[in-house]
Protein backbone atom coordinates (compact mmCIF):
# COMPACT_ATOMS: atom_id res chain seq x y z
CA UNK A 1 0.00 0.00 0.00
CA UNK A 2 1.70 3.10 -1.17
CA UNK A 3 1.65 5.61 2.01
CA UNK A 4 -0.77 8.94 2.63
CA UNK A 5 1.10 11.60 4.03
CA UNK A 6 -1.50 14.06 6.30
CA UNK A 7 -0.50 17.74 6.47
CA UNK A 8 -1.97 20.06 9.29
CA UNK A 9 -1.56 23.35 7.62
CA UNK A 10 -1.15 26.63 10.67
CA UNK A 11 -0.45 30.21 10.01
CA UNK A 12 0.52 31.20 6.27
CA UNK A 13 -0.10 27.25 5.35
CA UNK A 14 -3.61 27.52 3.79
CA UNK A 15 -3.32 25.79 0.67
CA UNK A 16 -0.36 22.98 -1.24
CA UNK A 17 -0.24 24.53 -4.47
CA UNK A 18 1.34 21.74 -6.99
CA UNK A 19 -0.56 18.71 -6.35
CA UNK A 20 -1.69 16.88 -9.36
CA UNK A 21 -5.19 15.17 -9.32
CA UNK A 22 -6.49 17.64 -6.54
CA UNK A 23 -10.00 17.28 -5.53
CA UNK A 24 -11.50 19.32 -2.66
CA UNK A 25 -13.89 16.53 0.07
CA UNK A 26 -16.38 17.74 2.62
CA UNK A 27 -15.91 15.32 5.38
CA UNK A 28 -18.36 14.82 8.27
CA UNK A 29 -17.06 12.91 11.46
CA UNK A 30 -18.75 11.80 14.26
CA UNK A 31 -17.72 14.96 16.40
CA UNK A 32 -18.60 17.91 13.58
CA UNK A 33 -16.75 18.87 10.65
CA UNK A 34 -13.38 19.59 10.12
CA UNK A 35 -11.89 23.52 10.34
CA UNK A 36 -12.31 23.18 6.39
CA UNK A 37 -12.94 21.39 3.34
CA UNK A 38 -9.72 18.91 2.95
CA UNK A 39 -7.95 18.37 -0.30
CA UNK A 40 -6.54 15.44 -1.56
CA UNK A 41 -4.29 14.96 -4.05
CA UNK A 42 -0.81 13.54 -5.42
CA UNK A 43 2.98 14.25 -5.01
CA UNK A 44 4.58 11.66 -7.15
CA UNK A 45 3.74 8.31 -5.52
CA UNK A 46 2.67 9.66 -2.30
CA UNK A 47 -1.51 10.91 -1.77
CA UNK A 48 -1.43 14.05 0.01
CA UNK A 49 -4.53 14.92 2.36
CA UNK A 50 -4.24 18.67 4.01
CA UNK A 51 -6.12 20.45 6.52
CA UNK A 52 -6.36 23.60 7.24
CA UNK A 53 -6.89 23.85 10.75
CA UNK A 54 -7.78 27.62 11.43
CA UNK A 55 -9.90 27.30 7.59
CA UNK A 56 -8.57 29.53 4.57
CA UNK A 57 -8.37 32.80 5.54
CA UNK A 58 -7.64 32.00 9.18
CA UNK A 59 -10.94 32.07 10.36
CA UNK A 60 -10.98 29.51 13.58
CA UNK A 61 -9.25 30.73 16.59
CA UNK A 62 -6.87 28.19 17.88
CA UNK A 63 -8.80 27.59 21.02
CA UNK A 64 -11.75 26.81 18.82
CA UNK A 65 -10.78 24.39 16.33
CA UNK A 66 -12.12 21.05 15.91
CA UNK A 67 -9.22 19.06 16.45
CA UNK A 68 -11.42 15.74 16.82
CA UNK A 69 -12.89 16.06 13.36
CA UNK A 70 -9.54 17.00 11.88
CA UNK A 71 -7.49 14.08 12.81
CA UNK A 72 -10.14 11.71 12.93
CA UNK A 73 -11.38 12.76 8.48
CA UNK A 74 -7.32 12.68 8.19
CA UNK A 75 -7.68 9.00 9.77
CA UNK A 76 -10.99 8.30 7.88
CA UNK A 77 -9.42 9.00 4.27
CA UNK A 78 -6.68 6.75 5.08
CA UNK A 79 -3.41 9.05 6.10
CA UNK A 80 -0.56 7.06 7.47
CA UNK A 81 1.48 9.64 8.23
CA UNK A 82 0.83 13.14 10.06
CA UNK A 83 3.22 16.32 9.87
CA UNK A 84 2.12 19.55 11.84
CA UNK A 85 2.97 22.91 10.20
CA UNK A 86 2.84 25.32 13.54
CA UNK A 87 4.12 28.59 13.71
CA UNK A 88 5.84 28.95 17.00
CA UNK A 89 7.82 31.69 19.43
CA UNK A 90 11.09 30.63 20.20
CA UNK A 91 12.41 30.10 23.94
CA UNK A 92 16.01 29.86 23.30
CA UNK A 93 18.65 32.36 22.09
CA UNK A 94 20.26 29.99 19.49
CA UNK A 95 16.72 29.35 17.88
CA UNK A 96 16.20 32.55 15.80
CA UNK A 97 13.05 33.85 14.20
CA UNK A 98 12.98 32.11 10.95
CA UNK A 99 14.58 28.80 11.87
CA UNK A 100 12.69 25.30 12.18
CA UNK A 101 12.43 23.11 15.05
CA UNK A 102 11.92 19.11 14.49
CA UNK A 103 10.27 19.33 18.48
CA UNK A 104 10.10 15.82 19.83
CA UNK A 105 8.32 16.32 23.45
CA UNK A 106 5.48 18.60 24.34
CA UNK A 107 3.67 20.29 27.74
CA UNK A 108 0.04 20.78 27.58
CA UNK A 109 -1.05 23.95 29.23
CA UNK A 110 -4.29 24.19 27.63
CA UNK A 111 -7.44 24.34 29.52
CA UNK A 112 -10.32 23.60 27.38
CA UNK A 113 -9.79 21.02 24.57
CA UNK A 114 -11.38 17.63 23.94
CA UNK A 115 -8.07 16.16 24.42
CA UNK A 116 -9.33 12.28 23.61
CA UNK A 117 -11.71 10.16 20.78
CA UNK A 118 -12.15 7.75 23.36
CA UNK A 119 -15.13 9.43 25.90
CA UNK A 120 -17.42 6.60 25.90
CA UNK A 121 -18.35 4.48 28.37
CA UNK A 122 -17.51 1.04 27.38
CA UNK A 123 -14.30 1.80 25.46
CA UNK A 124 -12.17 3.11 28.13
CA UNK A 125 -8.72 3.97 26.38
CA UNK A 126 -4.79 4.32 27.70
CA UNK A 127 -2.37 4.90 25.06
CA UNK A 128 0.79 6.03 25.78
CA UNK A 129 2.96 9.81 25.13
CA UNK A 130 5.94 8.62 26.52
CA UNK A 131 7.69 9.58 23.06
CA UNK A 132 4.48 11.59 21.35
CA UNK A 133 6.11 12.29 17.99
CA UNK A 134 7.84 9.32 15.56
CA UNK A 135 11.48 9.42 15.60
CA UNK A 136 11.78 8.08 12.20
CA UNK A 137 9.38 10.66 10.75
CA UNK A 138 10.74 13.94 12.90
CA UNK A 139 14.59 12.40 11.04
CA UNK A 140 12.70 12.22 7.48
CA UNK A 141 11.28 15.87 7.93
CA UNK A 142 13.86 17.35 9.35
CA UNK A 143 15.95 15.92 6.69
CA UNK A 144 13.51 17.37 3.94
CA UNK A 145 13.75 20.91 5.63
CA UNK A 146 17.24 21.15 5.39
CA UNK A 147 16.99 21.10 1.90
CA UNK A 148 15.38 23.82 1.49
CA UNK A 149 18.50 25.56 3.09
CA UNK A 150 16.45 26.36 6.13
CA UNK A 151 18.60 25.95 9.54
CA UNK A 152 16.55 23.28 11.62
CA UNK A 153 17.16 22.06 15.29
CA UNK A 154 16.14 18.52 15.82
CA UNK A 155 14.39 17.76 19.22
CA UNK A 156 13.25 20.20 21.88
CA UNK A 157 9.79 20.91 23.67
CA UNK A 158 6.69 22.36 22.20
CA UNK A 159 5.07 24.02 25.27
CA UNK A 160 1.05 24.18 23.94
CA UNK A 161 -1.11 27.31 25.37
CA UNK A 162 -4.59 27.89 24.97
CA UNK A 163 -4.57 30.94 23.64
CA UNK A 164 -5.84 33.20 21.55
CA UNK A 165 -3.71 36.04 23.64
CA UNK A 166 -0.28 35.66 23.85
CA UNK A 167 1.63 34.52 26.95
CA UNK A 168 2.66 36.60 29.63
CA UNK A 169 6.58 37.62 30.36
CA UNK A 170 6.48 35.47 33.64
CA UNK A 171 5.20 32.37 31.33
CA UNK A 172 7.58 32.94 28.77
CA UNK A 173 10.00 32.53 31.56
CA UNK A 174 8.39 30.00 33.06
CA UNK A 175 8.37 28.08 30.26
CA UNK A 176 12.31 28.29 29.56
CA UNK A 177 13.17 27.27 33.32
CA UNK A 178 11.27 24.10 32.42
CA UNK A 179 13.27 23.31 29.49
CA UNK A 180 10.81 24.40 26.67
CA UNK A 181 12.51 25.34 23.14
CA UNK A 182 9.32 26.86 21.77
CA UNK A 183 5.61 27.82 22.46
CA UNK A 184 2.64 27.62 20.28
CA UNK A 185 -1.15 27.60 20.21
CA UNK A 186 -2.23 24.42 18.35
CA UNK A 187 -0.17 20.83 18.47
CA UNK A 188 -1.90 19.97 21.39
CA UNK A 189 -4.40 18.41 21.75
CA UNK A 190 -3.35 17.11 18.09
CA UNK A 191 -0.35 15.12 19.40
CA UNK A 192 -2.66 13.07 21.42
CA UNK A 193 -5.25 12.45 18.60
CA UNK A 194 -2.91 11.10 16.28
CA UNK A 195 -1.56 8.88 18.62
CA UNK A 196 -4.98 7.28 19.31
CA UNK A 197 -5.78 7.20 15.98
CA UNK A 198 -2.55 5.11 15.40
CA UNK A 199 -0.37 7.94 13.03
CA UNK A 200 2.81 8.21 13.46
CA UNK A 201 3.27 12.54 14.35
CA UNK A 202 5.95 14.71 13.44
CA UNK A 203 5.92 18.35 14.05
CA UNK A 204 7.77 21.29 11.70
CA UNK A 205 7.86 24.60 14.07
CA UNK A 206 8.77 27.69 12.67
CA UNK A 207 10.21 30.27 14.98
CA UNK A 208 8.68 33.76 14.19
CA UNK A 209 9.71 35.55 17.45
CA UNK A 210 11.50 35.25 20.31
CA UNK A 211 8.09 35.17 22.50
CA UNK A 212 7.99 38.55 24.97
CA UNK A 213 11.30 37.07 27.31
CA UNK A 214 14.18 38.34 25.12
CA UNK A 215 14.44 41.78 26.41
CA UNK A 216 16.47 42.77 23.76
CA UNK A 217 13.69 41.90 21.36
CA UNK A 218 10.42 43.33 21.15
CA UNK A 219 7.07 41.90 22.73
CA UNK A 220 5.73 39.65 20.25
CA UNK A 221 2.78 41.19 18.08
CA UNK A 222 0.68 39.60 14.93
CA UNK A 223 2.58 42.12 12.06
CA UNK A 224 6.03 40.97 13.58
CA UNK A 225 4.97 37.24 13.33
CA UNK A 226 2.96 37.37 9.79
CA UNK A 227 6.04 39.06 8.26
CA UNK A 228 8.21 35.96 9.53
CA UNK A 229 5.44 33.71 8.46
CA UNK A 230 4.89 34.70 4.81
CA UNK A 231 8.84 33.93 4.41
CA UNK A 232 8.47 30.74 6.06
CA UNK A 233 5.54 29.23 4.18
CA UNK A 234 7.02 28.88 1.06
CA UNK A 235 10.14 26.46 2.51
CA UNK A 236 7.34 24.83 4.27
CA UNK A 237 5.74 23.50 1.27
CA UNK A 238 8.93 22.87 -0.10
CA UNK A 239 9.52 20.46 2.97
CA UNK A 240 6.30 19.05 2.22
CA UNK A 241 7.67 18.42 -1.29
CA UNK A 242 10.97 16.75 -0.18
CA UNK A 243 9.12 14.34 2.48
CA UNK A 244 6.89 12.90 0.48
CA UNK A 245 9.73 10.48 -1.14
CA UNK A 246 11.39 10.23 2.22
CA UNK A 247 8.28 8.61 4.59
CA UNK A 248 9.24 5.81 6.57
CA UNK A 249 7.50 2.53 6.01
CA UNK A 250 4.32 2.70 8.76
CA UNK A 251 4.25 -0.42 9.79
CA UNK A 252 8.15 0.03 11.49
CA UNK A 253 6.58 3.27 13.13
CA UNK A 254 5.72 1.92 17.09
CA UNK A 255 1.97 4.39 16.96
CA UNK A 256 0.69 2.49 13.86
CA UNK A 257 0.01 0.08 16.94
CA UNK A 258 -0.44 2.13 19.62
CA UNK A 259 -3.96 0.76 20.53
CA UNK A 260 -2.69 -2.93 21.08
CA UNK A 261 -2.89 -3.55 24.78
CA UNK A 262 -4.58 0.21 25.22
CA UNK A 263 -8.22 -0.68 25.36
CA UNK A 264 -9.56 -1.97 28.89
CA UNK A 265 -13.14 -2.47 28.38
CA UNK A 266 -13.65 -6.12 28.39
CA UNK A 267 -16.94 -5.43 25.85
CA UNK A 268 -16.86 -2.37 23.02
CA UNK A 269 -20.34 -1.64 22.50
CA UNK A 270 -21.51 -2.03 18.88
CA UNK A 271 -22.72 1.69 18.75
CA UNK A 272 -19.16 2.78 19.47
CA UNK A 273 -17.14 0.20 17.32
CA UNK A 274 -19.19 1.57 14.49
CA UNK A 275 -19.17 5.51 15.66
CA UNK A 276 -14.96 4.85 15.66
CA UNK A 277 -14.62 1.89 13.36
CA UNK A 278 -11.50 3.97 11.16
CA UNK A 279 -9.83 3.70 14.77
CA UNK A 280 -11.40 0.61 16.14
CA UNK A 281 -11.43 -1.87 13.20
CA UNK A 282 -7.97 -2.88 13.29
CA UNK A 283 -7.31 -3.49 17.09
CA UNK A 284 -11.03 -4.60 17.64
CA UNK A 285 -11.22 -6.98 14.63
CA UNK A 286 -7.95 -9.14 15.98
CA UNK A 287 -9.96 -9.74 19.32
CA UNK A 288 -12.86 -12.10 17.49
Amino acid sequence: MSPTLAILGGSGVYDLPGLSDREELRVETPFGPPSDVLVRGRLGDVTLLFASRHGRGHRVAPHRINYRANLFALKALGATHVVSISAVGSLREEIAPGEFVVVDQFLDFTQQRPTTFFDDEGCVTHVSLADPTDAALSAALADAAETTGARVHRGGTYVCIEGPQFGTRAESHAFRQLGCAVVGMTNAPEYRLAREAELPFATLAMATDYDCWHTGHDAVTVEAVLAIVHRNASRARETVAALAPRLPDPAGCPASRALDGAIMSAEVPTAVRTRLAPLLDRVLSART
